[in-house]
């Protein structure tokens, strides 16, 4: 690789693996809890939203856990913009969970062969101990101390974005619903891209959703639109996906400019909606999206 091409590759690859800038965005009413992991052998601080109607009754909601979900992070802006979407009826009522970080690079990348990669982030595979950590100690507690579906979704930019793509394609039985902006799908040679058609291959008959995002960086764009052209080829029926192609939006842009077209694509007409609309015993039309 000549110099002219590795400075930008450096770059994009050190703003992925970067601790993520904070935003000022209202933090909404919330409450907190610590969790002392045996996966992940430390402390970990978690952030829960609920929506307005939570204490009304038993009725259960579907999660949205989110890796990035610290305070400083970016759990105020998707809180808040659930709480706008909810109120405007455009999707049914659900819970949010934000995971805060302590060692971003170490929890979100999984094993590289690839020497170079250890420049960034580490080459252990750091994100199975966080996934068990999700899996077998968070999971569990939320749904013990909170009125749930069983529904669960995750949602991540960036390094978070590849981890949603690795639990998607290693572990898909984990969530229901899978939001993926931007994922740094160059980790260890593209390996999620290369393997992508194996995978699918092996995929369960659970019926899963999958939402991603590609930004116009080209060193990120080239991955997202290989691995929309193997989805198309090979997802199967099981899996209902899209492919946000973003050709104008930047790296640092694509979460914000493209969250509320993500959500309401996964949580604004489907199956959920359906069945939490029974639940909550609503108008035929209540959880209809609204035209704009």
């Amino acid at each position: 690789m000549n110099k002219t091409f590795l400075l930008p590759v450096i770059a994009l690859i050190s703003v992925s693996c970067a601790t993520k800038a904070p935003y000022q965005d209202p933090v909404p009413t919330h409450k907190s809890l610590t969790i002392s992991s045996t996966y992940v052998n430390e402390d970990r601080v978690i952030n829960i939203w609920t929506p307005i109607d939570y204490e009304e009754g038993s009725k259960g909601y579907p999660v949205l856990y989110m890796p990035d979900g610290g305070i400083k992070e970016d759990f105020p802006h998707i809180a808040n913009s659930l709480a706008q979407l909810i109120e405007h009826k455009i999707i049914p009522p659900l819970i949010l969970v934000g995971i805060e970080n302590t060692n971003r690079r170490r929890d979100l990348t999984g094993v590289s062969a690839v020497a170079k990669d250890s420049l960034y982030c580490p080459l252990t595979d750091g994100a199975a101990n966080f996934r068990a950590f999700i899996t077998k100690e968070l999971i569990p507690e939320i749904e013990k101390k909170y009125s749930t579906t069983g529904e669960k979704g995750i949602i991540g930019e960036s390094l978070a974005g590849l981890f949603v793509m690795e639990t998607l394609f290693l572990s898909p039985s984990t969530f229901d619903y899978y939001i993926a902006f931007d994922p740094s799908l160059w980790w260890n040679d593209h390996y999620l891209e290369w393997h992508a058609a194996d995978y699918l291959d092996e995929f369960p008959e659970k019926r899963i959703s999958l939402w991603f995002a590609g930004s116009g960086v080209k060193d990120i764009s080239i991955h997202t639109n290989n691995l929309a052209k193997t989805l198309k080829e090979k997802s199967p029926s099981t899996l209902r996906w899209t492919y946000s192609d973003e050709p104008k939006e930047k790296h640092h842009t694509l979460f914000r400019a493209t969250k509320e077209k993500a959500i309401r694509w996964t949580f604004g007409n489907n199956e959920l909606v359906d069945a939490i609309k029974q639940q909550h015993k609503c108008h035929e039309n209540l959880y209809r999206p609204v035209t704009t």
